[in-house]
């Protein structure tokens, strides 16, 4: 007995339902599915989809995972895996390019916090990244200043000011995230705010504002009056 999805009535596959209906009809698995492609032997890309879909419990959940979480599953390589990490980065992006090409008008730490956090919150590692604005603060660019190890990312002041400049930016906000979930300031990370308003407001770029994303919480040096 036939049980692989080429078996299936046509409306019931994975990628003829999204060319029917939709990629919004899809379940989880059945997307999952369609970037797999193929499954193994016994095991359709469907079920193959399922397992993957059970263990992790979300798409959140399999971003920046280490890849001997992915050694149970039978028949899922490098090639597979390399392809869902990527799906997954691009659905991070989207949110950040739909920002870029509206020029979104910032007015406070948690309009930031909206585009930036889905991309942060679960990194392993620091990133440091910027938010160069106009004198309306509207978005310019964003672009990452700095990625280190677990612990620490340390941006350099001069640069940021650089781009800034190069940019015609009136206007930047840091952010970075603390990989431990723990968002308070480290000694570091006030030293470097310090310097980056002082260096801003000398060649009269502003810093409105430096946010520390953790995981479902931020800090914000403004909302707080710590920018000096």
């Amino acid at each position: 007995m036939k049980t692989g999805i080429k078996s299936w009535p046509a409306d019931d596959r994975p990628r003829e339902k999204l060319l029917k209906k939709g990629a919004g009809a899809l379940s989880h698995s059945e997307l999952l599915a369609i970037l797999l492609r193929t499954g193994v032997e016994g095991v359709s890309a469907i079920d193959l989809a399922r397992q993957i879909i059970e263990k992790f419990g979300t798409f959140r959940n399999m971003s920046h995972t280490d890849m001997r979480e992915w050694k149970e599953f039978k028949g899922l390589g490098p090639a597979k895996i390399a392809q869902i990490q990527a799906a997954l980065e691009i659905g991070r992006r989207f949110r950040e390019d739909e920002v870029l090409s509206a020029r979104q008008k910032i007015a406070s730490a948690q309009d930031v916090v909206a585009v930036i956090a889905p991309q942060m919150r679960d990194l392993k590692t620091e990133v440091f990244k910027v938010v160069y604005l106009n004198s309306n603060n509207r978005v310019i660019d964003i672009s990452n200043a700095a990625t280190g190890t677990v612990n620490h990312a340390m941006p350099i002041v001069r640069e940021i000011i650089h781009a800034a400049l190069q940019k015609f930016a009136a206007a930047m906000i840091c952010v970075h995230n603390h990989p431990s979930g723990n968002v308070a300031p480290s000694p570091e990370d006030r030293k470097f705010t310090h310097e980056l308003a002082a260096a801003g407001k000398l060649m009269g770029v502003k810093l409105l504002d430096h946010i520390i994303i953790g995981d479902g919480s931020f800090f914000s040096f403004a909302d707080e009056g710590m920018l000096g």
